[in-house]
């Protein structure tokens, strides 16, 4: 089984061939949500305002604050 591969697999490589413009795209496409800058002190206050956990969240008598 070392020479297979699945009908996926080779349409994706045909597809990459006939369009190497995607691989850009992608990275484009990537930079877009992943790669920006941290604000730290926008990390601070999201870490400030986070309530802790509650102990046991399902518990029906469990008074809420």
């Amino acid at each position: 089984m070392a020479g297979y591969e699945s009908e996926y697999t080779v349409f994706m490589r045909e597809m990459q061939a006939k369009h190497p413009e995607w691989a850009d795209e992608q990275l484009a496409g990537r930079a877009i949500l992943w790669d920006r800058p941290i604000n730290l002190a926008e990390q601070e206050a999201f870490r400030k305002a986070k309530e802790p956990n509650r102990s046991y969240p399902y518990d029906v008598n469990f008074e809420q604050k």
